[in-house]
């Protein structure tokens, strides 16, 4: 029988809770997909010299940005402006038009990057938690919680590039624990990814809890970096643990 709760180091009284939001709180896969089919039709459509691109095109595009500046990774939604952007100028369009074109086209972006479908016990898991300890939002995506209902139970909502570097960098690690005003070690970050969460907040001073939904083995991971305190296999566990 799979453990729902799973201790690898001393957990501590937990003053706060830092969350990860894509594929800790829903699943992102099929937003990202969709998203992604429906930025490239968007583009394809309402821009003559993109009308063949592809999304190998893009991959190419964004990496020429990225081997210029290494930084512009930490900012997901600047790195695609400019890809849009230098894709516009190089198809003829003057600076305006391309400035414009990349607003309307990262427009289209957040409409369909933020229609997600929260499960029923990822509200019941954060009101309950909310009405105990604060609880704040540290993301490297884009998704804007505030089209999905999910804001309101946050303190605030740190988002790498405008809040610092991406995670595992502890900027917004370190952000959130002056923000919330309590000891990093009391304060457990909950997130799906080894690397940038677990690891991450590890590295910074806070405690970690992995949410493993999908049965994965932590000592065969090929990302586990840094034993968690807790492993965690429903959300909802977390309300055992304060």
């Amino acid at each position: 029988m799979y453990s729902n709760l799973h201790f690898y180091r001393p957990l501590k009284a937990i003053a706060a809770f830092t969350f990860d939001l894509d594929d800790t709180l829903y699943d992102n896969h099929p937003v990202i997909m969709r998203t992604e089919r429906e930025s490239l039709a968007f583009l394809q459509q309402n821009f003559e010299p993109l009308r063949e691109w592809q999304s190998a095109d893009w991959q190419r595009l964004r990496s020429e940005l990225r081997a210029k500046d290494p930084e512009i990774c930490h900012d997901v939604t600047a790195w695609r402006w400019q890809a849009v952007y230098l894709a516009l100028t190089r198809g003829g369009f003057s600076e305006a038009q391309a400035s414009a074109g990349a607003d309307s086209a990262m427009e289209n972006f957040a409409h369909w990057r933020s229609q997600i479908t929260v499960p029923e016990s990822t509200h019941t898991t954060l009101r309950a938690l909310a009405e105990k300890v604060p609880l704040a939002a540290i993301t490297n995506g884009n998704a804007d919680p505030t089209l999905f209902g999910l804001a309101d139970y946050f303190a605030f909502i740190l988002r790498s590039g405008p809040d610092g570097r991406s995670k595992p960098h502890d900027d917004m690690y370190r952000t959130a624990q002056q923000r919330l005003n309590v000891p990093m070690t009391h304060i457990l970050h909950v997130g799906d990814d080894l690397t940038t969460d677990v690891a991450g907040a590890i590295r910074s001073g806070m405690q970690a809890c992995w949410i493993n939904d999908r049965e994965r083995s932590l000592t065969t991971a090929s990302d586990s970096r840094l034993l968690p305190h807790v492993e965690i296999s429903r959300l909802d566990s977390l309300t055992a643990l304060i």
